[in-house]
């Protein structure tokens, strides 16, 4: 058989199994989900952009109480006034989790402000694009600081709460690329891999403990996001950050905020999500060869060029604020310009 009907039998397997696997995809919560969301204590990381930000803001319209932890501090004031105006309550905690002293802090904060801690969401990630070894080593470390160990931290100071109180629930951000990885993201992809396993290990022990009925560890895998994360990260590419097929932010939160009250073990948010995560168990290598094909094209061909950049990997930047991150509307443009050539 040649290989391109041997590619497109296994995207018609995909298809097929992500609509089956699709077809219960969380939408805004019911009314009666919504009654379990208000007066829970939710700490959301990397709330000052994109998926974080929209969560936060979709929990405060639940009545839910929301600790709202990133850099930016005058950014998260601004989705504090949000969060309060739809009807829930807000705690502003600026700071790094890559800084353990400071996430001890921050759970110590919590507890004193609204008693208990329901749910952790590890949000806040940073990436970089690029080939590995053009990319400076101190990025990839920074990575790993942010998005690995800031989970960690996270986790830890979540966990010995949810022990002490009883209960809890801990939603783990890592991506369709912890299963699939992309090109020119290897550390960014490495992270969301070490999450997934670090989840799993933890569930283990907490069933094993006979705590996993009151304690539960979801992990959540978004496909391409269309969020300021792309205008953030840094990028030695030489042209704009971007990936083909984006999905819009909003069914990630979504997703994120109905797990937080029916945890699941991974939950892989939209069918193309799906279709990655159910290639990569059916036919890996060939799963790996079509991403593998498809970021280079988006990415190294089609992007428009674009001066390197630190993005917001070392130290944040005052751009990109809002959920949705317009990287779709630019690359249309893009699209367009490249057309007209």
């Amino acid at each position: 058989m040649r290989i391109g009907s041997r590619l497109s039998s296994f995207l018609l397997v995909l298809l097929l199994g992500a609509w089956l696997t699709g077809c219960a995809a969380p939408s805004q919560l019911g009314s009666g989900d919504r009654a379990r969301v208000a007066g829970r204590t939710y700490v959301v990381t990397g709330a000052s952009s994109g998926i974080g930000r929209g969560v936060a803001e979709r929990l405060g319209g639940y009545g839910a109480n929301v600790v709202l932890v990133a850099r930016r501090g005058a950014v998260l004031e601004e989705v504090a006034a949000t969060v309060r105006a739809r009807g829930g309550q807000a705690l502003v905690v600026p700071m790094d989790v890559s800084d353990p002293e400071a996430v001890e802090r921050l759970a110590r904060a919590t507890v004193e402000r609204f008693g208990r801690i329901d749910v952790w969401v590890n949000n806040a990630a940073v990436g970089a694009y690029g080939r590995f070894d053009e990319v400076p080593v101190a990025d990839h470390a920074r990575i790993v600081d942010v998005n690995l160990k800031g989970a960690l931290y996270g986790s830890h100071a979540a966990l010995r709460q949810f022990r002490r109180q009883g209960s809890g629930v801990l939603v783990n951000i890592s991506s369709v690329e912890g299963h699939v990885p992309l090109a020119y993201h290897a550390s960014y992809a490495a992270t969301k891999a070490a999450l997934i396993g670090f989840s799993g290990a933890v569930r283990q022990e907490l069933r094993l403990g006979g705590m996993d009925d009151r304690i539960q560890v979801a992990t959540v895998l978004p496909w391409a996001t269309d969020t300021p994360f792309w205008e953030h990260g840094s990028n030695y590419t030489g042209r704009s950050a971007r990936m083909a097929m984006m999905d819009g932010p909003e069914e990630v939160v979504d997703a994120i905020v109905w797990v937080s009250i029916h945890p699941v073990r991974e939950y892989a948010v939209g069918w193309k999500a799906q279709a990655a995560v159910l290639g990569d168990q059916i036919w890996p290598r060939a799963a790996e060869h079509l991403a593998g094909n498809l970021v280079h094209r988006s990415q190294m061909e089609d992007a428009a060029p674009a001066p390197v950049t630190a993005g917001s990997v070392h130290e944040p930047v005052a751009r990109g604020t809002g959920v949705d991150g317009g990287v779709r509307a630019r690359m249309e443009a893009e699209d367009r310009a490249r057309e007209a050539r």
